[in-house]
């Protein structure tokens, strides 16, 4: 999973990230609360790590920013330890808070407890319908719209692009999208997937060779871009 660390002081980051990396987590650092947006809104991030103090923009802006997108897990970090600067926090939609100085393996453990807690719950939350731009599935009747008009796509690409509207912003190996739809072992065979991706974009696209949402990441996978 890819967590965002968002802190000032290179060496905190550099001690949270190794704790993370031991667990193999993907870290993405940000010494400020403009980069932590920047990257927020670039990558698909798991949880976040925000210190309050930071220059450019602090974490209260950051964590404004990232509740008007996302529900992830947002851990504040922080010098302060009065409890008005706690309430804030939790109050904007932080899920936990650790004040400074911190034990590392502390902090790892409720990373672990946070992200246990969130995809526990996403997993029970039902959603019928996905709408993203010009685009709407309904999941019940397994069907795909594009400005309200239906499209028809087969089994196969409907999972596919069920998935990575699903996730969007999040990059999805051959591999990957071989072994979650067909439910089967992944032999290298790059031309089914291709020839997937590329009969979902003629549907899907306006323009199939500039496509505005099924996006190549060259050389890892596809993503659907996100709106």
């Amino acid at each position: 999973m890819n967590i965002l660390i968002a802190e000032d002081e290179k060496d905190i980051r550099n001690l949270i990230e190794l704790h993370l990396s031991k667990e193999d987590f993907k870290v993405f650092e940000a010494e400020d609360g403009l980069e932590a947006i920047s990257i927020f809104g670039s990558e698909h991030i798991d949880l976040a790590i925000l210190d309050v103090m930071m220059p450019n923009l602090d974490g209260i802006g950051v964590i404004k920013h990232i509740r008007e997108k996302s529900e992830i897990p947002v851990i504040f970090l922080t010098a302060k330890s009065e409890d008005h600067d706690k309430i804030l926090g939790l109050g904007l939609g932080a899920d936990d808070y650790m004040v400074k100085p911190f034990s590392p393996i502390e902090l790892l453990a409720r990373v672990n407890a946070q992200l246990r807690r969130y995809y526990k719950y996403s997993s029970g939350k039902t959603k019928s319908e996905i709408t993203l731009g010009e685009l709407k599935i309904d999941k019940d009747s397994c069907a795909v719209f594009k400005n309200s008009e239906p499209l028809e796509l087969n089994a196969k690409e409907f999972k596919i692009l069920e998935l990575l509207m699903d996730n969007p912003g999040k990059v999805y190996t051959k591999k990957q999208l071989y072994e979650l739809v067909w439910c089967d072992t992944y032999y290298g065979d790059d031309n089914t997937i291709m020839v997937h991706i590329s009969h979902i974009r003629d549907k899907i696209e306006t323009n199939p060779k500039a496509p505005k949402y099924l996006k190549t990441i060259r050389g890892i996978g596809y993503k659907m871009e996100r709106m």
